[in-house]
């Protein structure tokens, strides 16, 4: 207290009174200052609020109002829901409590085009069925999962029946695993080559031999002959690309690069390129008259067990045993895609002569893919053994030959396996002698050729007695289908 203490009675309780109204007036003052301040800053805030009102009001006023095109998006994807079809009901369940469970399920299904269990057949809408998100966003609907849909099946196509293959002819005469195969243009020879270093010239009507070429110091593993020249290409584990002139059966060119053995070659159909692959795990293109290296196609990480050639683009195809097939731009000399499907080395490749298609197979696993991306189609499933080689003719008969002896042949179409069996090996020969190495179609597709492990050369041709009567399709499609 300010003031000092008055000495009795009544002196001190007008002091003590006169203290209280001083207290009294010094809140009421501190309590109007706290008020006005309070007022300030609210219309403070209240100035602030209009300005920014005012500001968004002056940004977004020309906005209030969807685009014409969003906007009748929005009105027809929000419109009037259309009742559940009652077929549609039936199929899905035919006992009442099921119905009521799902009602709302179908209802949304019918709403949407169906668009969530549409099937989708290799990349394309099945017809009439539109994508997911076509007419705009898909609004968000309170309704229970799909999940007790029932949904469209894959629909399985029926195989196209094809005769059965029967041996025609053994041919014998190399000293060696029979490992290249190749047939010349006019279809009247073909030419081997084998394990004992040597390239063999046969007539393709009798199998009688008419030449036999030497040159190579090692396994001679690939064979091309040339359609628009006098030349056949051979490759082999000695390092060696050779191209012999057929006219006078020397050797004319050497094309030098390859650091180890050469496993595979190819002709480009319309460049006078030649391709090559081998254990140094690159694929190199050549200019067949200069000899010189146009290209080195790196990126396998494991020998290119087998390639392929195609005028379009993709316009080389490279399999190898790092499991990987890879798609190549050959005017870039770059990658235009890798295929990592297959788990085990892909050792061989066969490209369809009319189909913008190819398969790949690997131990127990071959594959088709559609060009020119490379998009998986289906598998072919059944024959668990290492594939050496593959081909496919103009009738979409796909042949694969197994490290085991073991044959396939199937429905290009389907994938569906219509004959299988295993090789003979020949009197004499081990068991393990019963391999297939490489296999070709001869330019007609009607005669097979096949080297194997025995030493020969087995000529198979199709059963001309045989009938879908004598011989049915037997076909028993699956519920699913492996997606990869």
């Amino acid at each position: 207290m300010s003031a000092a203490v008055a000495p009795a009675g009544d002196a001190q309780v007008d002091h003590l009174k006169s203290l209280i109204q001083q207290n009294a007036k010094r809140s009421r003052a501190l309590f109007a200052e706290s008020q006005n301040k309070q007022d300030d800053s609210n219309i403070t805030e209240a100035a602030e609020r209009l300005a920014i009102a005012s500001r968004i009001h002056a940004e977004y006023d020309s906005v209030k109002e969807l685009p014409p095109a969003l906007a009748a998006k929005m009105a027809s994807a929000s419109g009037p829901r259309k009742k559940p079809k009652t077929a549609r009901a039936e199929e899905v369940a035919t006992d009442t409590k099921t119905m009521k469970l799902i009602e709302g399920v179908v209802s949304r299904d019918s709403d949407a085009g169906s668009s969530s269990t549409a099937l989708t057949v290799r990349g394309r809408p099945a017809a009439g069925n539109l994508p997911p998100n076509a007419n705009g966003p898909t609004l968000q609907k309170d309704l229970p999962s799909s999940s007790m849909v029932r949904k469209q099946t894959v629909v399985h196509v029926k195989p196209e029946w094809h005769a059965p293959w029967k041996l025609m002819r053994v041919i014998s005469g190399h000293l060696g695993w029979v490992r290249s195969l190749a047939v010349e243009p006019e279809n009247k020879w073909f030419a081997s080559g084998a394990g004992d270093r040597t390239i063999k010239i046969w007539d393709l009507a009798t199998g009688s031999l008419k030449l036999t070429l030497t040159g190579h110091i090692s396994t001679v593993r690939g064979l091309a002959v040339s359609p628009r020249h006098p030349y056949l290409f051979s490759c082999g584990e000695d390092k060696m690309v050779k191209c012999w002139d057929l006219e006078t059966n020397k050797v004319i060119r050497h094309y030098h690069g390859h650091l180890s053995g050469v496993y595979t070659l190819a002709l480009h159909p319309t460049l006078d390129v030649l391709v090559t692959g081998g254990r140094d795990g690159v694929a190199r293109v050549w200019d067949m008259r200069t000899r010189s290296n146009i290209h080195v196609l790196g990126g396998h990480k494991g020998t290119v067990a087998d390639l392929k050639c195609q005028e379009a683009d993709p316009q080389v195809i490279t399999a190898s045993l790092d499991s990987t097939v890879r798609l190549w731009d050959l005017a870039a000399g770059k990658t235009m895609g890798v295929l990592t499907h297959h788990k085990k080395g892909v050792r061989a490749l066969a490209v369809h002569p009319k189909e913008f298609t190819f398969a790949s197979g690997s131990t127990g696993s071959i594959k088709q893919w559609k060009c020119p991306e490379g998009a998986f189609m289906q598998n072919f499933e059944g024959q668990n053994s290492i594939i050496n080689t593959l081909a496919v003719n103009e009738d979409n008969v796909l042949f694969s030959g197994g490290d085991n002896g073991s044959m396939s042949f199937w429905d290009w179409k389907s994938g569906h396996r219509y004959q299988s069996l295993d090789t003979t090996a020949q009197p004499g020969s081990l068991n393990a002698e019963a391999g297939i190495m490489s296999s070709t179609y001869d330019r007609t597709g009607l005669r097979l050729i096949c080297g194997e492990a025995d030493k020969t050369i087995k000529v198979w041709k199709q059963d001309e007695t045989a009938t879908p009567e004598t011989h049915p399709l037997e076909w028993k499609p699956t519920l699913g289908r492996q997606k990869f």
